[in-house]
C-alpha cells in the first residue's frame, strides 16, 4: 500500500496520539504515505466533499505529541450502519478513491470496533488498534492504563476533603457495564468500597461496612476526622437487577443508554440510612458533632471526574502499547490483512485476532474481586464463603497454579 489513513473514534483517552504516530512513522519505513480523516467514522462518510487533506509527513509528525491524551484526528460518534443513505459504503469509497488511500488504522473500542469489523466485510481493508478506557475489549486497549492512573489520583486526593469534613465521599466514573476502572482505580487509591456492574449492590450490607469503617475511623482520631470513600461505576445495578442511572441523559448515537446518575443513587441510599438509624444521633453526640436541626447524622457527598479522567496526559504504558499497536496495524495492513485487532508486540512478532472476537465485552472476575474482599474492601454486598486463596510456585520454567 502506497496511502494509508487512520481514524480514532469513540471515546477519546491516552495514548491516541501514540498510535497515530506508531502507525504514521511505521508507514514511513514501508514508503507509504499516511493521511489523517478527521472526526471519526463522520469524516470517513463525508470524504467524498474534502478538498486535501493532512499528510503525515516527517515533520508534521513531529509536532504530534504522542504524550498528549486526545487525538490529533480528532472524534465522533457515528454508527456507518445505521446511516441512512443506501449507497454510504459506495461513498465511503469514491472517498477513498479520491485520495488513493488503500486501507485504514482504524482505533476505537467496541462501538467502534463493531463498525470498523461492518467495513471490512463490505470491502474497506481496515485493522484496528483497540482503544478503550473501559478495558472491556478481550485485548489490552490503549487509554485503560492512563485513565485508571487518573482516577487513583483523583480519589486519593479528595479524602483531604473527605476527611476535613468528616464526609462518606462517593466517586462516579466512566465503564459502562464493565467495572474494571473503577475496580482498579479503587484498589489503588485504597477506596474503602468499589461498586461494579458485576456484583448488584446490597445498600444494607454496603451501609454496615460504611457505617463501621466510618465511625470506628472518627472515633479512634485524636481529633475525631474521618471519612470513607466508595468509587461507583456508572453501569451500577442493585441486588433486584435494576439499573442504577438516570433515564433524563438519553440515549447516545449508538442506540446505548446515557449511564449517569449512579454516584447520586448511592448517595442517596446511605443518607437514607443514616437518618433512619438510631445509633446515629448517640455517635454523633459521642464524637462532639452533633447540633440538633443542623448537623444531625454524616454527610455523604458526590464527586463525578467525568472527562478530566480522560484528558490531559497519557502513561507511558499507553504511549509504548499506542505506537506498538498502530504501527502493527500497519504492518498487518501491508500483508494485505483486513478485519483485524491488533493484540500487542512480544519477542518480535505482532499479535492479533479476529476484531469481531476482540470486541466481545470482558468483565470484572467474580474471583478476583473476592480475592480483594479477604482483604477487606466492600463490593456492596456481604462477602461469599470461598477457599482461602491459593498460590503460584515457579520453579525453573515451570509455573504451577493453584485455584482459589
Amino acid at each position: 500500500m502506497k496511502k494509508i489513513g487512520i481514524i480514532t473514534s469513540g471515546g477519546d483517552c491516552g495514548g491516541l496520539n501514540a498510535v497515530i504516530k506508531g502507525a504514521a512513522q511505521m508507514a514511513h519505513s514501508y514508503g507509504a504515505a499516511c493521511y489523517v480523516i478527521p472526526n471519526g467514522y463522520a469524516g470517513l462518510y463525508n470524504l467524498l466533499e474534502f478538498d486535501s487533506l493532512v499528510e503525515l509527513t516527517a515533520d508534521r509528525i513531529d509536532s504530534v505529541n504522542a504524550n498528549a491524551a486526545g487525538s490529533e484526528a480528532g472524534h465522533s460518534r457515528v454508527k456507518v450502519k445505521n446511516i441512512k443513505d443506501e449507497k454510504k459504503y459506495d461513498r465511503i469509497k469514491q472517498g477513498l478513491n479520491k485520495f488513493g488511500i488503500e486501507g485504514l488504522v482504524i482505533s476505537g473500542g467496541d462501538d467502534s470496533g463493531s463498525v470498523m469489523v461492518d467495513l471490512s466485510e463490505n470491502g474497506i481493508k481496515c485493522i484496528h488498534a483497540p482503544k478503550t478506557m473501559d478495558l472491556d475489549l478481550q485485548t489490552y486497549s490503549v487509554g485503560f492504563d492512563s485513565t485508571v492512573n487518573r482516577i487513583a489520583t483523583f480519589a486519593e486526593d479528595i479524602k483531604t476533603t473527605g476527611r476535613t469534613h468528616n464526609r462518606i465521599i462517593v466517586m462516579e466514573v466512566f465503564g459502562r457495564y464493565a467495572g474494571h476502572t473503577a475496580f482498579r482505580a479503587g484498589i489503588a487509591a485504597d477506596a474503602d468500597a468499589i461498586l461494579i456492574p458485576e456484583i448488584p449492590v446490597d445498600f444494607d450490607a454496603l451501609y454496615e461496612h460504611c457505617k463501621k469503617i466510618y465511625t470506628r475511623r472518627v472515633m479512634t482520631s485524636d481529633v475525631r476526622a474521618g471519612t470513607y470513600l466508595i468509587l461507583v461505576a456508572e453501569g451500577l445495578r442493585n441486588a433486584n437487577g435494576e439499573e442504577l442511572y438516570d433515564e433524563a441523559a438519553g440515549i447516545d448515537a449508538f442506540g446505548h443508554k446515557k449511564l449517569a446518575g449512579a454516584g447520586i443513587y448511592v448517595q442517596n441510599e446511605l443518607s437514607k440510612r443514616f437518618k433512619n438509624d438510631p445509633t446515629i444521633k448517640a455517635f454523633m453526640q459521642e464524637s462532639k458533632m452533633y447540633v440538633e436541626g443542623i448537623y444531625e447524622k454524616p454527610e455523604v457527598r458526590t464527586v463525578t471526574p467525568g472527562h478530566l479522567v480522560r484528558c490531559g496526559r497519557s502513561s507511558v504504558y499507553d504511549v509504548n502499547f499506542g505506537k506498538e499497536a498502530g504501527a502493527g496495524a500497519v504492518v498487518l495492513l501491508q500483508s494485505g490483512l483486513s478485519g483485524f485487532t491488533v493484540t500487542g508486540f512480544s519477542q518480535g512478532k505482532i499479535g492479533y485476532i479476529p476484531a469481531k472476537e476482540a470486541i466481545k465485552q470482558r468483565h470484572v472476575e467474580a474471583e478476583t474481586a473476592a480475592y480483594y474482599e479477604k482483604m477487606g474492601v466492600c463490593f456492596g454486598r456481604k462477602p461469599p464463603q470461598v477457599a482461602a486463596p491459593g498460590f503460584a510456585q515457579k520453579t525453573g520454567q515451570i509455573e504451577r497454579y493453584l485455584s482459589i
